[in-house]
């Protein structure tokens, strides 16, 4: 016991020294544009997706769902809304690595504290995580209404599988990914619930705020240039690479066969794999296919990862753990900002898109655990009715 406190408080340490040399401190960027534009729509009177952050071109960019779920943002003060966001961040990215890493533990006979303790120092140093505390993002919420829906609704056969991933969509649109996944695995009904909430959430945002939401599906969804360029080193999705070999003229054939194709890998790879391998598979390819994903967007990898870590303790790896190891060193190092201010000839143009190389590896290599097919209801009604008597 004494040794594992002594390791886990020499890990935390050592986590929160990587973090003070690794950590760019955004000042809460994202943050600030959801506050002003919330305040601004609420106590000036003007219209939510006509606000700017002063001195940029970045205004509030969701739908007007999400808008409605930031609203409390309007009665606290700007410090206060960054403990909100931090703790909110703290605690769902906590609960999600505490689902995919206790399984392991239990299996393998681990002190589920200490296991949870260190994978959760790990999660932290992860860049996609730190981006997200600094940026003041939304995405650790995102990923955890899909987690616990996938992982406690879906994996069990509720009734509400589905209501997180529709709530998640309707909040932003880049998770309806996970719609397309239950629809390729033939959850039927957990598509359709996710599709009604999303809709249902949609249409409420509309009776309450008709104006925001005739501004977000008319014009601001539409607008590309309120959410940067393309081309920037941070985009790291396949329509990033496009950009960067074209800024200014990038090509959407070529963007849409690499779509298409990531898809149809996809498909084939999580048709038949279970709720933890369909969870990070989809998060993968949401990256992917996703215009842009941003680096802090990139916690949508997590799930892969610790999956990945999980596959190399069953299977005793020692080339998976070889691979695990260097994706992970690669995605806490922030290795493409080499490129931030350009990524010319070959070696820019394949180490300014190291993530993307990474999630592709991930999307391909990533170990699938097939899905357990339901044991049939061997109640005494049922199995008289099968003409099957029990001894």
């Amino acid at each position: 016991m004494h040794r594992r406190i002594a390791i886990t408080v020499a890990l935390v340490l050592a986590t929160a020294a990587f973090l003070s040399v690794a950590t760019i401190w955004h000042r809460y960027f994202d943050l600030r544009v959801y506050y002003g534009a919330i305040n601004y729509w609420v106590h000036d009177g003007g219209q939510i997706y006509d606000w700017l952050k002063p001195d940029s071109k970045y205004g509030f960019t969701y739908p007007p769902f999400a808008a409605l779920i930031m609203l409390p943002m309007a009665y606290v003060s700007w410090p206060v809304a960054i403990v909100i966001s931090t703790a909110a961040a703290a605690v769902t990215s906590a609960l999600v690595v505490w689902w995919l890493v206790d399984p392991v533990a239990r299996r393998e006979g681990w002190t589920r504290w200490f296991a949870f303790a260190v994978a959760l120092c790990l999660a932290a140093a992860f860049e996609p995580m730190r981006e997200t505390v600094t940026f003041g993002q939304v995405n650790t919420l995102l990923l955890f209404l899909v987690a616990a829906d996938l992982l406690l609704l879906l994996s069990r056969g509720s009734r509400w599988a589905g209501v997180g991933v529709g709530l998640a969509t309707a909040i932003k649109l880049t998770p309806g990914v996970f719609i397309v996944y239950l629809l390729v695995t033939r959850r039927w009904r957990a598509a359709v619930t996710a599709s009604a909430t999303a809709l249902g959430a949609t249409l409420f945002a509309a009776a309450v705020a008709p104006d925001a939401s005739r501004e977000f599906w008319t014009s601001a969804l539409w607008n590309t240039n309120r959410v940067g360029s393309l081309s920037f080193v941070s985009n790291q999705s396949l329509q990033g690479v496009v950009a960067r070999l074209d800024p200014t003229h990038p090509s959407r054939v070529l963007w849409l066969v690499l779509v298409v194709a990531t898809l149809a890998v996809w498909v084939w790879r999580v048709r038949g794999a279970d709720e933890k391998t369909g969870l990070a598979l989809t998060g993968i390819v949401g990256c992917l296919v996703s215009p842009v994903t941003w680096v802090h967007h990139l916690v949508w990898l997590l799930p892969a990862l610790i999956l990945l870590f999980d596959r190399v303790v069953a299977a005793r790896d020692r080339r998976l753990l070889g691979f695990a190891v260097f994706a992970y060193g690669l995605l806490i190092s922030r290795f493409v900002w080499i490129w931030e201010r350009g990524s010319s000839g070959i070696t820019g143009f394949l180490g300014s898109n190291a993530y993307v190389w990474i999630s592709i590896a991930l999307l391909l290599v990533l170990p699938v655990q097939d899905r357990t097919p339901r044991l049939p209801d061997w109640s005494s009604d049922k199995v008289a009715d099968r003409g099957i008597v029990r001894a």
